[in-house]
């Protein structure tokens, strides 16, 4: 199936937008939604809406194998080894809020090292920036290569036998720069750190594989691949997992209350306090069903094919820089002469043309970059060449629009 084919799987990107067709290229934000996901959503609010767990009646039973089912349908995305290493979160920011609340405020003291870097996104910066607060660590920065790669000789740098934390993104929101979790894994592991990966970027475009990978943790959220928004997994490895204390506290979550003391249930149900994300969870498992069908060697090929394509129409412009290496993810971050990407990105809105503008959740990046925004052109499974080309013919017509800022 061919990108053309599967653009009409998506009811959303069939409309015209100020008068053009609407041309989506803003998936690293979030993700169109195919048919077959909505109608997963639509088929349990109509057909068995019930809680989880709780009940024995009919719909609630149904409900529960659909949640349940979904739960490891992300087990066999990540390649995890257990379903019960898989926590449903509302996304990203939450899973990774939850291992520096539970891991982080038990492991990591006075005097230890959180490293980092400069590329991620705010929500895997703020969660370790707050909790060296509380504890008296350091948070370390592992330096970025001029073309905003990491060298591994600079993560065998930072890495010390004080670090206890390495929290890293997959693939930058803003770079596409992809970062070799495998090897740096490898390094953290020697000095007794655990890893924590952000897969928000990574999830949606190319195989993971978390065993491979040898990370202890890994995040990602269901809106940036199809699924719907609210909804996300964290992985863990069981022994950690079964070692953190649960950070929210309520129904589902508990195994015996008492008057002045309680006990929690097993994995992974300990950290899912309160109703769980049900109709969240199942649509994610339609929409891992829906890249899975695809199959990421597909997926993978596709998207290098729209990045080199980029680079040869988008090269064609003068006063244009991309930003990030040449070797990449499905996206490209970019800034037309001197104008405000708000401005470029205004004027590509009213040609029908969705891109992101701004810092992206990356203000260290962009202090880095030495700019104060850009605008990203980000791509996925619907995405064509002729997206390519209106985003070029787009960008000329902003350097028209702003000729006096090129005289």
């Amino acid at each position: 199936m061919n990108a053309t084919e599967i653009k009409k799987l998506f009811p959303i990107l069939d409309q015209n937008v100020n008068g053009n067709p609407l041309v989506y290229l803003d998936s690293s934000a979030t993700s169109q939604k195919p048919i077959s996901v909505i109608e997963k959503l639509d088929d349990y609010y109509r057909r068995y809406n019930s809680n989880v767990h709780r009940g024995v009646h009919t719909l609630g039973t149904i409900a529960t194998d659909e949640y349940e089912g979904a739960r490891e349908k992300v087990r066999s995305f990540l390649h995890a080894r257990d379903s019960s290493e898989i926590i449903f979160t509302r996304g990203t920011t939450t899973s990774l809020n939850l291992v520096a609340s539970s891991y982080g405020n038990d492991n990591v003291g006075e005097g230890d090292e959180i490293v980092i870097t400069p590329m991620e996104h705010h929500s895997n910066i703020i969660p370790w920036q707050q909790l060296a607060k509380r504890k008296g660590a350091t948070l370390k920065y592992i330096p970025l290569q001029p073309n905003g790669t990491i060298a591994l000789e600079d993560v065998r740098e930072a890495i010390t036998d004080k670090t206890k934390v390495v929290a890293v993104t997959h693939v930058s929101n803003v770079l596409g720069t992809i970062n070799p979790i495998k090897e740096m894994a490898e390094i953290a592991h020697r000095h007794g750190a655990v890893v924590v990966v952000d897969g928000a970027q990574s999830a949606p475009h190319m195989h993971v594989d978390v065993e491979a990978l040898d990370c202890d943790f890994y995040a990602f959220s269901g809106h940036k691949m199809g699924g719907p928004t609210g909804v996300g997994a964290l992985y863990g490895k069981k022994h950690l997992l079964e070692a953190m204390e649960p950070v929210e506290f309520g129904g589902e979550m508990i195994d015996f209350v008492g008057l002045y003391d309680s006990t929690w249930k097993e994995l992974p149900w300990k950290f899912e306090g309160g109703t769980p994300i049900i109709a969240g969870a199942i649509g994610l498992g339609a929409a891992i069903d829906f890249v899975t069908d695809l199959g990421f060697d597909e997926i993978e090929k596709h998207e290098k094919e729209l990045v080199d394509y980029s680079f040869e129409r988008l090269g064609e412009l003068k006063d244009f820089t991309i930003f990030g290496p040449r070797e990449r993810a499905g996206l490209i971050t970019f800034q037309l002469g001197d104008v405000h990407p708000h401005d470029v990105a205004t004027v590509l809105d009213a040609e029908g043309i969705a891109v992101r503008a701004g810092h992206h959740c990356a203000q260290p990046l962009m202090k880095w970059l030495e700019v104060t925004a850009t605008a990203r052109a980000s791509f996925y499974v619907y995405n064509t060449k002729e997206d390519i080309d209106a985003l070029t013919n787009g960008l000329v017509k902003a350097k028209e629009y702003f000729s006096d800022v090129f005289s």
